[in-house]
């Protein structure tokens, strides 16, 4: 292959990278010890042998958000911009006494537009697989103009993960993901034409 060759090949895959959509893993928990990073890079390993889309982590964590009514800060921003430049989510969402974490709800409130005509699959975690959590999020999700996923993969404490801490996902799971990646990208592909 000769050197333009090379380079012809290097941006045809570049041009193919910048086609993809992109979406955003989010880690929907900021506590000490928590276990969403385990989570979130397992989902992440399964969607990055896909192909079909880009696809990061996005951590709450990392953007050092006020709540919501507090003072302004640099965080907001980045956090609204970081969203603006996704196409569509998986909320990797815990659930505690009920609900969603107080720090993925308060990540919600603090972007409006950001949010707005992108599709979104939910994977949850628990006692109960999270089960309770996730549709606390998708009441939230439909208010944001968020398109949530039918298919939605629930890991349990009990069979899931070793002493609750160490993520160690059954097989079964894969399909789940799977099948969510694939209503994710499709659905997140759609809504694309409604922003352009």
């Amino acid at each position: 292959m000769g050197l333009l060759d090379k380079i012809f090949k290097k941006a045809n895959e570049e041009e193919q990278t910048m086609a993809k959509l992109n979406i955003g893993i989010i880690l929907g928990s900021t506590r000490q010890g928590r276990v969403s990073p385990q989570v979130g890079e397992w989902v992440k390993g399964i969607a990055d042998k896909r192909g079909d889309a880009n696809y990061e982590i996005v951590d709450i964590a990392d953007f050092k958000l006020p709540f919501l009514g507090e003072a302004d800060a640099p965080g907001i921003a980045a956090w609204n911009e970081k969203l603006a430049s996704l196409d569509g989510f998986v909320f990797i969402v815990q659930e505690y006494n009920h609900s969603i974490t107080g720090a993925l709800k308060n990540a919600l409130d603090l972007a409006r537009e950001a949010w707005n005509n992108k599709a979104a699959g939910i994977v949850s975690y628990g006692s109960t697989g999270g089960a309770r959590a996730a549709e606390h999020l998708r009441g939230i999700c439909g208010e944001l103009k968020i398109a949530d996923v039918r298919t939605h993969p629930t890991l349990s404490l009990f069979t899931d993960f070793e002493n609750y801490t160490t993520f160690k996902p059954q097989e079964l799971h894969l399909t789940n993901v799977n099948a969510m990646l694939d209503e994710v990208v499709a659905w997140s592909g759609a809504l694309k034409t409604l922003r352009q």
